[in-house]
């Protein structure tokens, strides 16, 4: 079980190092944007459908992939010659869902987002628990809205390689350091609470 964990560990870091320095290249030097736009594209088609899968039913995904299908074929040529800003769409259509996710979650009547996660992997919460788990989804829907109106800005005032060096190296390890200051301040507001990482959490909540 460690040495799966460690392996699980390095393989989403050489997905990930390896996924911005191909992203960066096709923004920076490629000569052509199929590869690049399929990079742009393919995480965001992928994380859709598996939401739209979860939020309705397959039939419904499946319409909704094959749809998606249709339009890539007829737009692929606009999309080619226009690669920076469909990488922008991406980059900040994942950023703002993420903080809409979050900050949604936070409506009243709703179950907060990383509570969801906590008391599927360790639940039920107690109060404390609850509080904090719900400071912590704020905490996320505010870091994504950072980042979404960071990348903005840099698409529109910043030198196309300054955005893409921000947009493909910079937010995953400022995302890192959130995952840090998390675990270390839940360390000191709940130290009873059992460890566990957060790749544990997405697995148990996308296995419900």
């Amino acid at each position: 079980m460690y040495w799966r964990r460690r392996l699980q560990l390095a393989a989403i870091i050489v997905f990930v190092v390896a996924y911005a320095g191909l992203s960066h290249y096709s923004n920076t030097v490629a000569a052509t944007r199929d590869w690049g736009v399929a990079l742009a594209l393919g995480p965001v088609l992928v994380i859709g459908f598996a939401l739209v899968w979860r939020w309705t039913h397959l039939p419904v995904a499946l319409l909704a992939a094959a749809a998606a299908a249709v339009l890539l074929h007829h737009y692929w040529p606009a999309m080619e010659k226009n690669f920076p800003v469909v990488y922008l769409l991406q980059e900040g259509g994942f950023y703002s869902l993420m903080a809409a996710s979050f900050g949604l979650s936070l409506r009243r009547h709703r179950v907060a987002l990383c509570t969801q996660l906590a008391d599927k992997v360790h639940g039920p919460l107690t109060p404390q628990e609850l509080l904090y788990t719900r400071r912590v989804t704020a905490a996320w829907g505010l870091f994504f809205l950072v980042m979404t109106a960071v990348t903005l800005i840099l698409f529109v005032s910043a030198p196309l390689r300054i955005w893409s060096l921000f947009a493909n190296f910079c937010v995953v390890p400022l995302m890192g350091l959130m995952f840090v200051a998390e675990y270390a301040v839940r360390r000191r507001v709940l130290p009873q609470v059992p460890r566990r990482g957060i790749l544990a959490a997405v697995r148990v909540y996308f296995a419900s």
